[in-house]
């Protein structure tokens, strides 16, 4: 376990770090950290936590957040690391080990590197206390005025550690290193004059002393021009050193350590090794030696009456599209001995690619193709490279008694024959890079193409090789694969299932080419009838099979080649019920930590079984996925629970983050199995970005658990994304809910039940469906009730009272959110009262009582709203500027109905846009009001 404080602040486990949630409950984290093992006052945390006036309930604000922190280090086992978070009176004390918090370690090895008295030693020391940050001190935390104080004294620190590494570097006489290091400081703090003159000096002493007068001026005119001061005198004294041209002290003998490393190169000499010979005459010969390419330094020369090198199969038959790929094939080929990398999945289309490519373009490679297929993924092995060399040198000419017996001279003397030739080399199914170097061509006319399921990362890096990634056919090309071998006739006559068929085999070739062989043999079948089969997925990769051909044997060789955790990592990937995966629903899938989980995702890429549509998120092919879930049937119940309780736990934090304080089912499953780790969310951006990517995936993970009978899990998956459902309140949320109420009513739980009610009736109401609400929210006080739910009697009574209020009964909705207000006082839940007041207010101001809606928005902006709680802040704005409005105070209603819609347009909440707007355009007619009004309800119509 480690603690951070250097860049953004976080608690770092073995599995990831710890989902600290909002930008306060950082604050508390680092106020404790900051006064590790010290009790700290709740006077001190509440200035940590507001810079302004705190809130009335700040002792309620800090003490949940106390209480999250607390469960977060007792899940994470902190106290085995000697870390505990305990309550001192008014005070709260953390007691960590100071060899766990990375601003101590920063510290202890700044005073280390200055107790040394060997430059060497110090440099050391400095590097790596200063490769303790990860950023500015603090991240991610809402700073308040003591929280400033320390993040400015912890930058002052590392900027005096960066000095003192410069300064170590030139006792070393390494004064380009100082000058880099240097450099970036003085970019980012350029009005620290101690960093710009020891910039000065480093560049001078590096021999660079037109830019260390340049940075002199470039200093000397901002100083100027923002401050209006002349240059101090370290930057004189540096400037007048410069000048002077002293020499500099310890000063190493010419050819020391930088100048080695500056020395000018001497002239270029072409050399060429053992394996390429110069551009002489090439001899024959007879004996052994020359036969290997040594001794004289002859190679032999090939028969002259062989004819040219062609060992290239035919084209392949019934190739369609890859217009693209082809092109990025010819693209990928020029160049000087280009190395061509054809990747992709199990029968994708590799091999047919590489020889349509080849037989296309036969006229450019007049000494020959070279074909083999070096079976990297078959279950009959992989030829020898002294096979498949011997073969490549007698195609050449080669008499078989001049072919050497050893692979390096094998390949030496076919580097030696093809480097005066226009040659293609098509290296089929390679498993790994290190198979491929010997086969490489020598001539800087050849053309080399592998193929290979795998990405082999190796081949580019030391061969430059240009990757060309094979993906799956779209339909249209697929359907045209269907009609070359059934004939256009037959497609033709069933357009809709041929496109359907394409569709169902996902775009891959070898599953195209498998259907289309078994209706070439049925001439009785309809295409119809055959994707009515294939629907079924239980049986769609038997009837993908054909003979030994089909899907799953190229599969099954692809997945014997894998370590037994990737294996494992693929087994469990089949029962997801998303499309899509990162780290931490990987690893929940498997029963591992996101570190395994992403290991194994990186060998499963490689293999190209899983791909990685944007950094940090993979999906699986449907027929891989199917392939995967019938590797381990059985494993289906325990990974479905396991991503299950990833997602709940997932979404409490993101709704923690969105929304503080807010989150509505904080109770757990009885059976719940935390996640080893839960991805950590900084702000709210990344919380409510979260649950709009993985929006369609949760509502598969609901349908999932309530088609396995984990009711439990389906309604606290729904429910816990209610901050997406009342930030896009018009987004089609009714079914899913629906859904989530019929779940908790199979569990016959109350307060789940009223929980949904109570989202869902809102929804209704939203949607304009009040009868329909009205009727749901009715039942769900009573429903609270009998669960001893009372902040959700409180959410239900204020549900209630906003559809009775539509239907003008103000008497019964004013009483109905006073009732919820003093339910959440009694609970001392600021999150839920603040809710009831801004309920309160719309409707006072409805009823005309404009003054009174003014005095509840004010009581509820004294509760504090967090700065995340952005929706929250724009809709008591809105009513505060309509009540100002009302009293007659037009200029300063329009100011807070713009500062609104402002508010709420910069964080993309667009329902709370379009009514601070439309409140707007009901005072003043500006065409820009109109604009923006106009912009926000097409980008709620058009779904953003």
């Amino acid at each position: 376990m480690e603690f951070r404080l250097l860049g953004t602040v976080s608690v770092d486990t073995f599995s990831g770090p710890l989902p600290l949630g909002p930008a306060k409950r950082r604050s508390l984290l680092a106020a404790l950290l900051l006064s590790a093992n010290t009790p700290v006052s709740l006077t001190r945390l509440t200035e940590s936590l507001w810079d302004e006036t705190p809130p009335l309930h700040a002792r309620n604000v800090i003490q949940g957040h106390v209480s999250r922190l607390r469960a977060l280090l007792v899940g994470a086992d902190a106290a085995t690391y000697g870390v505990e978070l305990v309550t001192l009176g008014e005070a709260y004390l953390l007691r960590v080990p100071e060899t766990l918090l990375d601003s101590e370690r920063f510290e202890e090895l700044l005073l280390l590197a200055r107790e040394q008295s060997d430059p060497a030693d110090a440099v050391l020391m400095l590097r790596e206390a200063l490769s303790l940050w990860q950023g500015p001190a603090l991240t991610g935390a809402f700073t308040g005025p003591p929280l400033q104080a320390a993040a400015h004294e912890l930058e002052e620190s590392r900027l005096a550690a960066v000095e003192e590494l410069a300064r170590g570097y030139a006792l070393l006489g390494e004064h380009n290193r100082a000058a880099a290091l240097l450099r970036t400081e003085a970019v980012a703090h350029p009005m620290r004059e101690a960093l710009a003159a020891a910039l000065m000096t480093a560049l001078y002493r590096a021999g660079r002393q037109s830019e260390a007068l340049e940075w002199f001026h470039r200093t000397r005119r901002l100083l100027a021009d923002e401050l209006g001061v002349d240059p101090g005198r370290e930057l004189a004294d540096a400037y007048a050193l410069i000048l002077r041209d002293d020499p500099p002290p310890h000063e190493e003998p010419a050819g020391g350590r930088d100048g080695a490393r500056n020395a000018p190169a001497g002239p270029a000499t072409a050399r060429r090794g053992p394996d390429r010979p110069g551009p002489g005459t090439v001899h024959g010969g007879d004996s052994p030696s020359s036969a290997l390419g040594s001794g004289s330094g002859t190679v032999p020369a090939p028969r002259t009456d062989a004819p040219d090198a062609d060992l290239l199969p035919r084209a392949p038959r019934g190739f369609h599209g890859r217009v693209t790929e082809l092109a990025a094939l010819t693209r990928a080929a020029a160049g000087e001995a280009p190395v061509c990398l054809v990747t992709g999945p199990a029968g994708v289309g590799k091999t047919a690619l590489a020889l349509q490519w080849a037989h296309r373009n036969a006229d450019a490679f007049p000494d020959g193709r070279l074909f083999v297929d070096l079976r990297g993924f078959s279950d009959t092995g992989e030829p020898t490279l002294s096979e498949v060399l011997r073969e490549f040198l007698l195609a050449l000419g080669l008499a078989p008694r001049r072919v050497p017996e050893s692979v390096p001279a094998a390949a030496a003397l076919f580097r030696s024959l093809t480097d005066r030739r226009r040659l293609l080399v098509i290296l089929d199914n390679a498993r790994d890079s290190a198979t491929v170097r010997p086969l490489l061509p020598g001539g800087r006319d050849c053309v080399t193409v592998v193929t290979s399921r795998h990405r082999l990362e190796g081949l580019i890096a030391s061969d430059a090789a240009r990757p060309v990634p094979l993906d799956s056919l779209e339909p249209g090309d697929g359907t045209a694969l269907l009609a070359g071998v059934l004939g256009e006739e037959r497609v033709l006559a069933e357009p809709v299932a041929a496109r359907r068929l394409a569709e169902l085999c996902g775009g891959l070739p070898l599953a195209l080419r498998v259907t289309a062989a078994r209706l070439a043999g049925r001439p009785q079948w309809t295409l119809a009838g055959l994707a009515d089969e294939l629907a079924d997925e239980r049986s769609r990769l038997t009837y993908l099979d054909v003979d030994d051909t089909g899907v799953s044997a190229a599969l099954r060789l692809t997945v014997q080649h894998l370590p037994p955790d990737a294996v494992h990592q693929l087994t469990r990937l089949g029962h997801h019920p998303g499309s899509h995966f990162d780290r931490y629903t990987a690893a929940a899938l498997a029963g591992t930590d996101p570190v395994v989980a992403a290991a194994a995702l990186e060998r499963l890429a490689a293999a190209h079984l899983v791909t990685e549509t944007v950094p940090g998120t993979w999906q699986l092919h449907d027929l891989v996925r199917l392939y995967a879930r019938g590797l381990d049937p059985a494993s289906g119940p325990e990974a479905l629970l396991g991503v299950l309780d990833h997602y709940i736990a997932t979404a409490l934090t993101a709704a923690d983050t969105a929304e503080p304080g807010g989150e509505p089912c904080f109770a757990l499953p009885d059976d719940y199995r935390r996640p080893a780790a839960v991805r950590d969310f900084t702000d709210r951006a990344a919380a409510m970005r979260w649950l709009a990517t993985e929006r369609d995936d949760l509502a598969l993970a609901a349908v999932a658990a309530r088609t396995a009978g984990l009711d439990d899990r389906a309604w606290r998956i729904i429910l816990l994304q209610w901050p997406q459902v009342v930030w896009r309140v018009r987004d089609s949320w009714v079914p899913l809910l629906e859904l989530a109420l019929d779940s908790a009513r199979a569990q016959k739980d109350p307060y789940a039940e009223s929980r949904v009610l109570n989202l869902l009736g809102w929804v209704l109401s939203e949607e304009g469906r009040v009868d329909e609400a009205v009727a749901l929210l009715e039942r769900s006080p009573g429903l609270a009730r009998r669960a001893g739910d009372r902040l959700g009697e409180a959410t239900a009574l204020i549900n209630l009272a906003v559809v009775q209020a539509e239907q003008g009964e103000f008497g019964a909705a004013l009483a109905g959110c006073t009732r919820a207000r003093g339910l959440a006082r009694e609970e001392h839940d600021a999150h839920t009262e603040m809710l009831a007041l801004q309920h309160l207010a719309r409707m006072q101001l409805t009823a005309n009582r404009p003054q009174e809606a003014l005095d509840s928005v004010r009581q509820a902006l004294d509760l504090g709203p967090e700065p995340e709680e952005v929706a929250r802040r724009v809709l008591l704005l809105t009513i505060s500027g309509e009540a100002r409005v009302a009293l007659g105070e037009e200029s300063e209603g329009i100011r807070l109905l713009d500062r609104a819609a402002g508010d709420a347009e910069r964080v993309g909440y667009d329902e709370g846009a379009v009514r601070a707007l439309e409140a707007l355009l009901r005072v003043t007619g500006r065409p820009e009001y109109r604009r923006r009004h106009d912009q926000a309800v097409c980008r709620l119509t058009d779904g953003g």
